[in-house]
Parts: structure tokens; C-alpha cells; sequence
């Protein structure tokens, strides 16, 4: 008698059902107890998205609305009063064009300069053959705890002829310690060995094989740290303000800040009168939720083409066997 004959009914129709592909009509339905936490699920998920999008979704209706709506709390999903005065106003200030122009210049060479110099120091430290590499990152990470001081900085940056100079802007943060940790932590984990084995066989060296192996199976990680750099030099204010003189160097953020405090400057000297006072201080918020708008649009634009990299496994089918 055969092995089949001495196998039980019980085991027979275990191994029968074993052998049937999975399919989404032959997973087990939910009970209401899933169907429950699935809902709990939702409705938090939903809560969540809802506090984090509001405050940005009331930003835009109220740079549309009337402020006197607004003030008294009557405007929440939806504009009322539709006004364009705050757009208006903030860009009939010619220096905003100026302040665009020069924050797209600093953020897109800035942000080349970083990836062009964060991804070769990343994949060199996460070669185990390359002995300096635990020193040599250790004093990056140095940089991290200790820096020399806003005076040491500015006394330095005056040395090299930095002040009043677009270089600013680009030069002193080529690198950022916190993204070469990621890059490197990328290369070392996701990026196998064998792949360096067959670039080495096919007569590859170390150059030949970052650019045509590594880079291509690293857009998540470039999408990411780029990302990060973007926004970085995007939302940087604190180097004019402390480093750039020149009108003409100054990027968006202190030109919207320059608006913002020259339309408060001139609530508060606007004279005594009750009602001039009061459409100052609505002008001065139409001006204020319109800043905000002009000065993150192109980041929200940007984020969503971007965001599919975050998730992405791009090492799926890269190593067969």
C-alpha cells in the first residue's frame, strides 16, 4: 500500500488546503469585532489627517476672505468675503521678485552641491575596506555636539570674504552630518555586496561602479536627503538676516519677514483713530496669511512627486538566488 493510503482523511484535507493558492476569495471573512477595530482604525487615521491639513486648509481660506469675517471667527471651510488684497499688497513690493529669484538660485545650487557631496562621503565611509572611515566619521559626528558660536562663525565667514556674498548661502552647509549618517546607513544595509562582486568581475572600479550600480538603485534615499536639503535651504532665514546686507541678495524669507514688520510698523503708527486702526491691523493680517501662502506654495507642490520614494523598495529584484 502506498504512502497516500496510510495518511489520515484529517491530514489528507490539511495538505489539500495547504496547496491552494492564496486569493482575496479565499481569505477568511471578518467578524465584527475586525470590522470594529477596522473602523476605530479609520476614524483616528481620519482624525489625524484632519488636525494636521485643517490649520493649513484655514491659512488658505483666510488669505481669500474678508479679515473682519475672520476675526469674528465666522469663516472655517469655506471663503467669504472673497478679497485678493493681501496677494495684492505682498506682491506689489517689487523686492518679492527679487527675494523669489534669489531663493530659487540658493535652493537649487545648494541642494546640487549637498547631493553632489553627501553621496560620494556616504558610500566611501559605508566601504568597510576603506580603513579612515570610523575616524573620519566620528569627527563628522563631532561637528554634531560642538560648533564654534554665532561670533566664531561670522568672524570666520569675514575672513573668507563671505559676507554680503551669495556663497553663503551654499558653501559652509555642503554637507549635513544627520543626512551622510543616513546615506551611509543606506548603502550599508540596502545595497548589496554582490552587486560590487559583479561590477568588479565586468572591470568596474570604485567611480564606475557609484555612478552606474549605486546611484540608480538609490533614487529613494536621493529623493529623501534632497528633500530635506530643498526644504532646508528653502526655509532659511537666519543666514541674511546675520550674514547678507545687500537688499539685493536677500532671499524670500526675509523679504516677506521686511513686509510683514513694515505693514505692523505701520499699524502702530497709523494714528489714534479706532477704525483706522482696525483696517490696519486687517490689512496687516490679509498680508500675513498671504506670506504664509507664498512662502510654502512651491514646497507643497514639490513634496507630493517626491512622497512615492519615502516607501519605495527599490532593492526588490535586484539580487536573484
Amino acid at each position: 500500500m502506498s504512502d497516500v493510503a496510510n495518511v489520515s482523511p484529517a491530514i489528507a484535507a490539511k495538505r489539500g488546503a495547504d496547496e491552494i493558492p492564496w486569493n482575496k476569495h479565499t481569505r477568511p471573512k471578518k467578524s465584527p469585532g475586525d470590522h470594529a477595530v477596522d473602523a476605530v482604525i479609520w476614524l483616528l487615521v481620519a482624525a489625524v489627517v484632519a488636525v494636521v491639513v485643517y490649520p493649513l486648509w484655514f491659512i488658505i481660506v483666510a488669505s481669500f476672505s474678508d479679515q473682519t469675517l475672520v476675526s469674528a471667527g465666522q469663516v472655517t471651510i469655506w471663503p467669504k468675503g472673497f478679497t485678493l488684497a493681501g496677494y495684492l499688497r505682498v506682491f506689489q513690493d517689487s523686492r518679492i521678485w527679487t527675494g523669489y529669484g534669489n531663493t530659487i538660485l540658493y535652493t537649487l545650487l545648494g541642494t546640487a552641491l549637498n547631493l553632489v557631496v553627501t553621496l560620494p562621503a556616504a558610500f566611501a565611509l559605508a566601504r568597510i575596506e576603506f580603513k579612515p572611515r570610523r575616524v573620519i566619521l566620528f569627527l563628522f559626528t563631532f561637528t554634531m555636539y560642538f560648533a564654534g558660536g554665532l561670533v566664531p562663525n561670522y568672524l570666520l565667514f569675514k575672513a573668507l570674504g563671505l559676507l554680503d556674498n551669495w556663497l553663503v548661502f551654499i558653501i559652509p552647509g555642503a554637507v549635513s552630518v544627520w543626512n551622510l549618517i543616513i546615506a551611509r546607513s543606506f548603502f550599508e544595509t540596502s545595497i548589496p555586496e554582490e552587486l560590487h562582486d559583479a561590477a568588479q568581475i565586468d572591470g568596474l572600479g570604485y567611480f564606475g561602479y557609484f555612478l552606474k550600480v549605486v546611484l540608480p538603485l538609490s533614487s529613494a534615499i536621493i529623493a529623501v536627503i534632497g528633500l530635506y536639503y530643498f526644504v532646508g535651504h528653502w526655509n532659511d532665514y537666519f543666514t541674511g538676516l546675520i550674514y547678507i546686507r545687500e537688499s539685493s541678495l536677500q532671499p524670500l524669507q526675509n523679504v516677506l519677514r521686511d513686509i510683514l514688520l513694515a505693514n505692523q510698523t505701520n499699524q502702530l503708527g497709523s494714528g489714534s483713530g479706532g477704525q483706522n486702526v482696525l483696517q490696519q491691523q486687517q490689512i496687516a493680517d490679509q498680508i500675513k496669511y498671504g506670506v504664509i501662502i507664498v512662502s510654502t506654495l512651491p514646497l507643497l507642490v514639490i513634496y507630493p512627486f517626491l512622497q512615492k520614494y519615502f516607501n519605495k523598495g527599490v532593492m526588490i529584484g535586484a539580487v536573484k538566488g
